[in-house]
């Protein structure tokens, strides 16, 4: 059971929790309605989440008030086989059962379903099509192998189609169930009095097993392809972990053998573990001994193998390429970056499109109006429809002239209307389709999420492509996001008229005191600028932050100020304007100007620069180019601001300059209330409240986990170019779902009419039961292969 952070719209005083578990026995749309309708009944659930082609279920409760083995049998007795799915321990990890090899044999299955129905179609077909009177034209012999279709390949989807019945939840099987049996029913009632003088049709239930079979079979298969992203993290996970004693750098044997495996799950924080030349490293750990190179594409998407050495960070599942090492555990199980990525993508392939509800409302009741249709169909036709139009009762002039797939046998000179109207309801209950509204949006989030998993882009659901899609304004933190983060001191100006207490402090060194106290940006830099200029940091106290103006401390007795105009002011200290003139023109060289005060006196002035990332420019550019347009938030002074938009290519009415932390998320809802959608990209703390307003926020996974919890999209490479990758990934998976629900609609909105018989007084066209046997089939397997289709623009 994975116990999620509280959500935002939570009440505080009830924590909540999400339960996975593991639904078989779903075919179509109208059974994940069915699932979801019984886990919201449950008394704690607060909503529940079902994906028809990963068989998950995400349900989210009150924490503590749902047992997930309760919600099991529960599903289990409704027909749905369920399982929980609890994190990895050692005592149930061996009952948990392996998704794809479960679907491996979930394929073998078919198969043989598959070759058995295809025999009896072949059989069938000679028999049909032979001119010689023989044991394979001889109806009995057709009796037979209807009854071995509705036996062997058809006797799953009767029971299931039975089950979904008898628990008030029709499914797809219900109604090919209805179709075949009633073909086979009406055919043997046919056969037994034949004074009655109606057609036999047995090839009807053996074509009509046959297509739903191949159907299902290649849906599955391209079901599998959909989910090979979040199959191919699942097979990153290490299974086994060599333990060893603490290693030292000079000490350190490959060779030796005072090692324990063990599995990977079971390996504790704080244990040293080797790791040879060609092993995919256990858990997320630290080198303390040797070094190598190690090949990180499977968590980030970078190709080039990244050098480690002694006190670097490893990951698990990466690959260690040329040497051995000793770890150190750091983070083991479920803590892991890999099994953090593995849970995030799990999760954002259970949320559903907004975009989908409509198909899910249809869902829920397409068994019941298929079947009301089916009826109305038989009803029409037998007492209204061949009455009115009687010429297509007749061979010659009606539905065997015209007929696509349908054959019958014993054909006279005349078709009885009640097995016109039979053929006809059989045919609406076999030709309407939910499979494929079920798997519009599934399988193209599926598929969506598992290409930027491999490209190191994290997608956290089907609701935020849809957000993507939308998207006219995109916001860009500068420093640490458009820029590398290390800012840098460039210059340094000490005023004349102040002198320091001491000869050997100067008041940089002073600054430097002061910023020891904050872990801002420029802060780090005028401290890392002293000792790089081999200069002491003397001690201070008392220090006070003021976020977006400046600090302070006691330095020697004396009170230092290291801020922005503002800060001074608010402390009484005037600023001359050769001063303010001189910080004014190194903002438009793009450097922020420091200002730094003792006691009541300035001190003088650190210019302070932050390079811009190396994708930067060409990031923006790419955006412009795709229709949206590029703006930088930022807390330096407007000057500065400018003149780093500038380089990028921004005008500075795409500049938001003097935006303290706090109100960066005031900032993106004032671009919101102009009616724009807005994507916000960010790293750090400052960031989170700006992600998390943005319609869409977008993390740097170098930046902090609070941001990373916060944002939608996080981008594990740290490329800022990526950004333009996951809009393009969510505009091209959201068009692929888009495509995907309006063939699925237009296929029931054109193929039930169709097998009603509209074109059958005008045209003579029938559609007889096996023919909308295959066209059903054939919309699943179109919609899965569609969105397959985004794996091949991606590879």
């Amino acid at each position: 059971m994975q116990v999620l952070p509280q959500k935002a719209n939570a009440s505080p005083s009830l924590p909540t929790e999400t339960i996975t578990l593991d639904v078989t026995g779903m075919k179509c749309a109208g059974c994940v309605s069915a699932v979801e309708k019984q886990l919201t009944q449950h008394r704690g659930v607060i909503s529940a989440r079902v994906n028809l082609v990963t068989e998950v279920a995400a349900v989210e409760c009150e924490a503590g008030t749902v047992d997930p083995a309760t919600l099991a049998d529960r599903l289990t007795n409704s027909g749905f086989p369920t399982q929980p799915r609890y994190a990895a321990t050692a005592e149930n990890n061996s009952q948990t059962t392996d998704l794809a090899t479960r679907q491996k044999q979930e394929i073998r299955q078919q198969l043989r379903q598959l070759l058995i129905a295809g025999l009896l179609i072949i059989l069938s077909g000679i028999g049909h099509f032979t001119q010689q009177a023989s044991f394979l034209s001889n109806i009995w012999f057709h009796w037979g192998l209807a009854t071995l279709a509705l036996l062997l390949p058809g006797r799953s989807i009767l029971i299931d189609g039975w089950r979904g019945l008898r628990h008030n939840a029709p499914n797809m099987n219900t109604l090919v169930g209805l179709g075949t049996l009633s073909a086979y029913s009406a055919s043997c009632v046919a056969l037994l009095f034949p004074k009655l003088e109606w057609e036999c049709f047995f090839d009807e239930p053996v074509m009509l097993l046959g297509f739903i079979l191949l159907g299902r079979t290649l849906e599955k298969q391209a079901r599998m392809r959909a989910a090979f992203g979040l199959q191919s993290l699942l097979a990153l996970q290490p299974k086994k972990a060599r333990l060893i004693a603490n290693p030292t750098n000079e000490q350190f044997d490959r060779n030796s053998t005072a090692v324990v495996e063990i599995p990977a799950e079971l390996v504790k924080v704080g244990e040293f573990l080797r790791v040879l030349p060609g092993e995919k490293i256990p858990v997320d750990g630290e080198i303390v001994a040797g070094k190598t190179s190690v090949d990180e594409s499977m968590l980030t998407g970078e190709s080039l193998p990244v050098e480690k050495q002694v006190g670097e960070a490893v990951n698990a599942g990466t690959l260690n390429q040329s040497g051995a090492i000793a770890i150190r555990a750091t983070r083991t199980g479920k803590d892991t970056a890999l099994a953090q990525i593995v849970a995030l993508v799990e999760e954002a392939q259970t949320r559903k499109a907004p975009v989908q509800k409509l198909a899910d409302t249809v869902a829920g009741y397409f068994a019941y109006g298929v079947a009301i249709a089916a009826v109305v169909t038989f009803s029409f036709w037998y007492f209204a429809g061949t009455h009115i139009w009687p010429e297509v009762l007749t061979p010659s002039t009606g539905m065997a002239a015209h007929s696509l797939w349908g054959h019958f046998y014993q054909m006279t000179d005349r078709t009885s209307p009640f097995l016109l109207s039979l053929k006809l309801a059989i045919a609406v209950l076999v030709i309407a389709c939910p499979c494929a509204l079920g798997l519009a949006t599934p399988t193209a989030i599926l598929v969506g999420t598992g290409i930027g998993a491999q490209r190191g882009i994290l997608i956290k659901g089907g609701d935020i492509l849809e957000q993507v899609h939308k998207l006219d304004v995109v916001v860009f933190d500068k420093t640490g996001t458009l820029t590398t983060g290390r800012p840098s001191v460039t210059d340094c100006i000490p005023a004349p008229d102040w002198k320091p207490t001491s000869q050997n402090q100067s008041f940089l060194q002073l600054a430097a005191a002061v910023e020891c106290g904050s872990n801002h940006p420029l802060a780090e830099a005028i401290a890392r600028s002293t000792l790089e200029r081999g200069l002491s940091i003397p001690p201070a106290r008392d220090f006070y932050t003021e976020p977006g103006l400046g600090a302070s401390a006691v330095v020697d007795g004396q009170l230092v100020l290291v801020g922005s105009q503002e800060w001074l002011a608010k402390h009484d200290i005037s600023i001359a304007q050769l001063w303010t003139d001189r910080a004014h023109t190194l903002a438009e060289s793009g450097k922020t100007a420091v200002y730094v005060a003792v006691g009541a006196t300035l001190a003088g002035l650190i210019a302070v620069a932050d390079q811009l990332r190396a994708d930067a420019k060409t990031t923006v550019e790419q955006l412009q180019q795709m229709g949206l347009q590029a703006m930088m938030l930022t807390g330096d002074r407007r000057r500065t601001a400018i003149a780093a938009a500038a380089s990028l290519g921004l005008t500075p009415d795409n500049v938001i300059a003097e935006v303290r932390p706090e109100g960066k998320a005031e900032a993106i809802a004032r671009v919101q209330a102009r009616g724009h959608r807005v994507a916000m990209i960010g790293d750090g703390i400052n960031d989170a409240p700006a992600l998390a307003r943005a319609d869409v926020g977008i993390s740097l996974h170098t930046g902090t986990d609070v941001a990373m919890e916060t944002a939608q999209i996080i981008l594990m490479r740290g490329f800022l170019s990526d950004a333009v990758a996951s809009i393009r990934l969510g505009r091209a998976t959201f068009n692929k779902i888009r495509q995907n629900l309006f063939w699925a609609f237009a296929y029931n909105t054109l193929g039930i009419p169709l097998a009603a018989g509209v074109l059958l007084p005008s045209a003579g066209i029938i559609l007889a039961p096996a023919a909308a046997g295959a066209l059903m089939a054939f919309s699943s397997v179109s919609v899965v292969t569609n969105s397959l289709l985004l794996q091949l623009r991606y590879r």
